[in-house]
């Protein structure tokens, strides 16, 4: 009996000691529904669990098992690429909050929404009718390039340092961010089907889809907000060919997917020296 105990002991060391060598970035797949911040946790506590944790708890301040972060905020209405890095790839998100990211975003015309996207309540609605497919592609050409933008309100950004949207919600004041510069490196129209539009973007750090959309609205005499988004780009990780989705959360498909650290790279075969296992 001791002997089986102490064997499973081994075998959850062994494998919480190859979890917490990990250092690099890979990217997984993030659903419509859950934040950002959420989607990550759920990644933890599945690997972990592999691991042998018993009832992780990835919030937890205390003892933290595995150092990750994610590399730029994807609403909780959008879905898509979500890069993952973990160790010392955690130093390197920060490319990924600045490098380029490809989104397809579907746009209604006729209603302005409180946060920009179908999350939120109608405000205003102005008739599409009198817009052409013509119209609109007109209308993208000043939105290309190195252009100014206003954030939305209903952001991740920061006040007092609470973000935007937490403020918003617990009904307190909040003043707009002055617009800052952004670059759209392309943008397309895919799809016109009024009220209904598909864009195709590529685009720089700092810039927010709903914000686009929005402005574009207007400048069309109309108004317009987000109904779907996802992000099908970031950095050098596509939705098609690198994305993890969750029954592939797993030690084995992470290893297989990481792009390590150059520092990781570097280690040739090291030898990680035995930890207790998880009390």
């Amino acid at each position: 009996m001791a002997g089986n105990t102490s064997s499973a002991a081994s075998k959850v060391s062994s494998s919480l000691v190859k979890l917490q060598s990990l250092h690099g970035m890979f990217a997984i797949y993030k659903k419509k529904g859950p934040t950002s911040a959420d989607v990550l946790n759920a990644l933890k506590e599945a690997l972990l669990k592999e691991a042998g944790v018993e009832t992780p708890n990835p919030r937890k301040r205390k003892k933290q098992w595995l150092k990750m972060g994610h590399g730029g905020t994807l609403d909780s209405a959008a879905s898509g690429v979500l890069v993952v890095g973990v160790g010392d790839g955690t130093k390197m998100l920060s490319s990924m909050l600045t490098g380029s990211k490809k989104y397809v975003a579907v746009g209604e015309l006729g209603k302005a929404t409180d946060t920009l996207d179908a999350t939120g309540s109608v405000v205003l609605e102005k008739g599409f009718e009198h817009i052409t497919r013509l119209d609109v592609e007109e209308k993208l050409k000043s939105f290309t390039g190195d252009i100014m933008q206003v954030p939305p309100l209903f952001s991740a950004l920061k006040q007092d340092g609470q973000r935007l949207s937490v403020l918003l919600k617990k009904g307190h004041k909040v003043e707009a961010k002055p617009a800052r510069p952004v670059t759209v490196h392309s943008l397309t129209l895919q799809e016109f089907t009024p009220p209904l539009f598909t864009l195709d973007i590529e685009c720089g750090g700092g810039f927010y889809v709903r914000s686009l959309v929005d402005e574009l609205g207007k400048a069309l005499s109309s108004c317009a907000h987000v109904k779907e988004l996802v992000r099908t780009k970031q950095g050098p990780f596509t939705l098609q060919e690198h994305v993890l989705h969750e029954h592939q959360w797993t030690l084995e498909n992470i290893l297989q997917a990481l792009r390590p650290t150059p520092h990781a790279q570097n280690q040739q075969n090291p030898t990680p020296k035995e930890e207790p296992g998880p009390e």
